[in-house]
């Protein structure tokens, strides 16, 4: 075909001045298919097989499946409509968004999106923008560097407490983890409307179970009053007081 018709093994379509050998099956692999399947760190082409390639993105398309916002592109524009993040571009924020899109469990959905300034101390001090997901199963959030990127994700269940104040410039979202406080710097402008969403959307997910908070306080005050009937149980068995008066505590005590 010479250097500039060549055809990708992957995709049959043209594989484009930019391609790639994949040298174990001899043939060419496009850009595109490349960065889909999750760029050269993830494709080794000295290694990598079409099969392996194709395989890849086979999972992938299972795991994402019809649903919009299971994509980079999907997340960013939800962004985008709701004004749930300022102070990025759309090129890096699709980066960003591409390191949720590549950690999605199979079958998690993911709820809302915003972009924030992670670990945020104040306007000059923080971890720049990442990509924030509220998911069916957790809050995920990333950010894609020069070289690799970070990840992390918190399950609901994990979450202690969501709290929010607002400043001049930002409003600061704080979610406490048993491991660590997540600051996020969001714009004053939008702070309000994604603290809003995110309690919304977690108070849906939580209308099934109890939340972690409520589901604490109750043990410990069943705890707390099965320690207080097996005191007043010995003053019975002292006779300190009677059956009738046991019984009355015991009823108080369980809320009956």
């Amino acid at each position: 075909m010479g250097f500039f018709k060549a055809e990708c093994g992957v995709c049959n379509g043209e594989a484009g001045m930019t391609r790639l050998k994949l040298k174990k099956s001899k043939a060419w692999i496009c850009s595109d298919c490349l960065k889909k399947a999750g760029g050269i760190m993830v494709v080794d082409v000295s290694k990598a097989t079409v099969e392996d390639v194709q395989a890849i993105l086979q999972e992938k398309a299972e795991r994402i499946g019809d649903d919009p916002m299971s994509t980079a592109e999907g997340m960013y524009n939800y962004c985008k409509e709701h004004n749930f993040g300022k102070g990025f571009n759309e090129k890096q924020s699709l980066k960003h968004f591409t390191v949720l899109q590549d950690n999605l469990l199979k079958g998690e959905k993911v709820l809302m999106t915003y972009i924030g300034l992670n670990d945020f101390q104040s306007a000059t001090k923080h971890d720049n923008n990442y990509a924030y997901a509220i998911t069916s199963k957790r809050i995920i959030y990333g950010q894609k560097k020069v070289a690799g990127a970070n990840f992390k994700a918190v399950e609901h269940g994990k979450i202690n407490d969501i709290s929010f104040e607002t400043g001049v410039l930002f409003g600061t979202l704080k979610i406490d983890t048993p491991y660590e406080k997540i600051k996020v710097g969001l714009d004053k402008g939008s702070a309000t409307h994604i603290n809003n969403k995110i309690h919304e959307v977690l108070s849906e997910l939580k209308g099934e179970s109890m939340p972690v908070k409520e589901t604490q306080q109750q043990v410990a005050a069943t705890l707390s009053a099965a320690d207080e009937i097996k005191k007043y149980k010995e003053l019975l068995d002292m006779g300190a007081i009677n059956q009738e008066e046991f019984d009355l505590k015991k009823k108080e005590l369980l809320g009956l």
